[in-house]
């Protein structure tokens, strides 16, 4: 069967798309945000996933205020770089999986979640730029499908950190409900603190993300109880997008090793924020370890 096993999150800054294109990837600003990335791209590279599930949410592109998904899944064949107003970004085409998708649409909706399927959708900064960070160079492909999983986090009312925790938890039966043999890691994408605009705008709230990385880690469900204005108080109005990250751990198991956490202020107005999760079971193969049988005495 297919397995998730890992998550990754990672901020979604449109700037660091644009430090990317432009190659200023090595300018002294961005180069400490592009190096917290290496160990990152080393994890990927190794790792080799067979697809991965990318939430992340629409900036306008796909979506306009007159239709606003609350949850949409991408079940196309491809998924072509949104014009964000300056032209697509130079990033291959996503490759999508319609196979597993269209049975997590099932799945999940049978679920009682009600996902919007979506066959044909454009894919902006939201979802291409933690794919840059995270696997790197595509040199003319990705390496590997992905499906995106577009979340509101611009028209209110957003869904709720439980809500989210509850839909990552319905895609991890769906995924494990498929019978062919993949590896899947999912993204969570957004975030950290930051506010881009009124009298907060630039806030960032550094003793707050770093609270929100070590819950995430070891106690999620505490994260689950954060109402939206809380949320939007400490974190700032765009920091309502880490109820994403809920949605990437709830799909994982209870327990997980923390394989990598990188944190910087600022990238752009944003708090930068990222951490890999392995599935402890992933070690064993998804089987618990025997204990070593005791030495006994002898008999004489």
């Amino acid at each position: 069967m297919a397995k998730i096993i890992a998550g990754v999150t990672s901020s979604h800054v449109p700037a660091i798309g644009a430090a990317i294109d432009n190659h200023k990837t090595e300018e002294p600003y961005w180069k400490r945000v592009f190096s917290g990335f290496e160990k990152s791209k080393e994890w990927f590279a190794k790792t080799k996933p067979d697809v991965v599930i990318g939430v992340y949410n629409d900036h306008a592109s796909a979506f306009s205020v007159e239709i606003v998904p609350t949850f949409a899944l991408g079940c196309a064949a491809e998924f072509p770089p949104a014009d964000e107003g300056w032209g697509p970004r130079p990033v291959p085409v996503v490759k999508g999986h319609p196979d597993l998708a269209a049975h997590i649409a099932q799945s999940v909706i049978l679920d009682e979640f009600d996902l919007t399927v979506i066959n044909k959708m454009e894919v902006d900064h939201g979802l291409t730029v933690p794919m840059n960070l995270v696997m790197g160079d595509p040199n003319g492909a990705w390496p590997c499908p992905v499906i995106p999983l577009a979340v509101n986090v611009v028209l209110f009312p957003p869904p709720t950190t439980h809500r989210c925790f509850m839909l990552g938890r319905a895609i991890k039966k769906a995924v494990e409900s498929y019978p062919e043999d993949l590896r899947v890691v999912i993204f969570g994408t957004g975030g950290m603190s930051h506010q881009i605009s009124g009298p907060r705008a630039g806030l960032i709230n550094s003793k707050f993300d770093k609270a929100f990385l070590d819950d995430l880690v070891k106690n999620p469900k505490k994260l689950t109880k954060i109402k939206h204005v809380d949320l939007m108080r400490e974190a700032g109005a765009e920091g309502i997008e880490l109820v994403m990250w809920l949605i990437m751990r709830g799909a994982l198991d209870d327990k997980v090793d923390e394989v990598y956490r990188f944190y910087t202020v600022p990238a752009s107005n944003t708090a930068v924020g990222h951490v890999i999760l392995e599935n402890k079971s992933r070690k064993s193969g998804g089987k618990a370890k025997k204990a070593p049988k005791k030495a006994g005495k002898k008999k004489k």
